[in-house]
């Protein structure tokens, strides 16, 4: 390809978008809202869903999609990362884009970027954006990538902001206690648009900056709530009760993410209360990869793309329901992490569950080696035993060989695992 030239193929393009701009992450708004304004403020869709949080906003935002599309809307979404091809961070009705739409928007950003310079992210976003606006849609569900106050896809003002539960995460770029990291997720809050919050006591700059905005905000456990019952799930909201299947997704969290997606979903169309049946059709077919995924009967073996402790915490109580509804004996972690997240705090959610652990390395800017991420349990002083390997796929073989069929491994630690 000729220096001037530009790609004919997806695949090149993004290592072109990965070459132009030196740093990974490059908060702040002033270099895509500039492009936006060029692009002439596109909007992905008539009304958006903006969905901000530490964890369960993949599953949020399925949940939300599945029911969008059970009720007959057409529908886009934006997520991050991918897990297998970046087509799957942009869908229409639920399908990845193809690789033409995706050029098609990279070139409609090419053309009026001029000189400015955006990340690999912030062009990806604007990208989304723009092939989202072009798709006619009825709504729009955009996951925030990082934080939300600075992020590209807070350029758009959201009709219903959905925060999920906010823990320690991204602390060099968010602040170090959950009330900086909830003045950063409360930035996509828009003056009078609603809030839904996935947890009954969030961090309180995130009330303060509802009631700044006069945001009306629903908690779950206050403004709304959700209990099961019967085999069903009981949600309530002020005089509203529904009879609604239990979630689609494993793990006893995903039954507040459905509440969540549920609670947004009334918020911005009451009249879906209506349609209980439909309601019920889009939660069971709630289907996202990498969240307690399981991919082998025999032995049990999940994959999880949670890297902090609170989703290790959440999937420990995922694992005690496991093992005591299929009487597993022993359960192994392959873990893989990135340098910068706390994987010691991630080992002592998992370590009464977890009788042995399998470290393996990541290639990523931000990766490390098995043998690094064994060195930094063994200095935290965790009881623990460890081994090290190279490759996330020869530690799974090598717990695979140590497990029997009434044994589970669980695959942890990264979207890159």
């Amino acid at each position: 390809m000729k220096p001037d030239a530009l790609p004919d193929n997806l695949a090149d393009w993004l290592a072109l978008l990965e070459r132009r701009h030196g740093v990974a992450i490059d908060l702040g708004l002033e270099r895509c809202s500039t492009v936006w304004r060029q692009m002439g403020c596109p909007r992905p869709a008539p009304r958006v869903f903006m969905v901000a949080g530490t964890n369960g906003k993949g599953s949020t935002v399925a949940t939300l999609c599945a029911l969008l599309g059970a009720l007959g809307y057409r529908y886009g979404s934006y997520t991050s990362p991918h897990i297998t091809v970046y087509n799957e961070r942009v869908r229409v009705n639920g399908k990845p884009v193809s690789d033409r739409a995706l050029i098609e928007s990279f070139l409609n950003i090419e053309a009026v970027r001029g000189d400015r310079d955006l990340s690999y992210f912030e062009f990806g976003t604007l990208a989304a954006i723009d092939l989202l606006a072009r798709a006619e849609l009825d709504f729009a569900v955009l996951e925030v990538g990082l934080g939300g106050r600075l992020d590209a896809v807070n350029l758009i003002d959201t009709d219903c902001a959905v925060i999920t539960p906010i823990g320690l995460d991204h602390q060099a770029y968010l602040g170090d206690d959950l009330l900086s990291i909830g003045r950063e997720k409360a930035g996509i809050i828009r003056p009078l648009k609603p809030v839904i919050s996935g947890e009954s006591d969030p961090p309180e700059t995130i009330v303060e900056t509802a009631g700044q905005q006069k945001a009306p905000l629903q908690r779950l456990g206050r403004e709304f709530s959700i209990e099961r019952r019967n085999g069903h799930a009981r949600f309530t909201r002020g005089g509203l009760s529904l009879e609604l299947p239990l979630p689609a997704l494993d793990g006893p969290h995903q039954l507040n993410n459905m509440a969540t997606a549920v609670a947004a979903l009334l918020t911005l169309i009451p009249t879906a209360a209506d349609r209980p049946g439909a309601l019920a059709t889009g939660l069971r077919s709630v289907s996202i990869r990498g969240r307690f995924q399981r991919i082998l009967q025999s032995p049990a073996v999940w994959v999880d793309v949670g890297h902090n402790p609170m989703a290790a915490r959440a999937v420990a109580a995922a694992l005690i329901d496991a093992r005591k509804a299929e009487k597993l004996k022993n359960i192994r972690c392959v873990l893989a992490i990135l340098a910068d997240k706390d994987a010691a705090g991630v080992v002592r959610e998992l370590m009464p569950l977890v009788s042995g652990w399998y470290c393996a390395g990541l290639e990523d800017d931000r990766g490390q080696s098995g043998a690094q991420l064994a060195a930094r349990l063994k200095e935290a002083h965790l009881p623990i035993q460890v081994k090290e390997y190279e490759r996330v796929s020869e530690a799974i073989d090598a717990a695979l060989a140590e497990s029997g069929p009434h044994d589970g491994v669980l695959v942890f630690g990264s979207f890159y695992t």
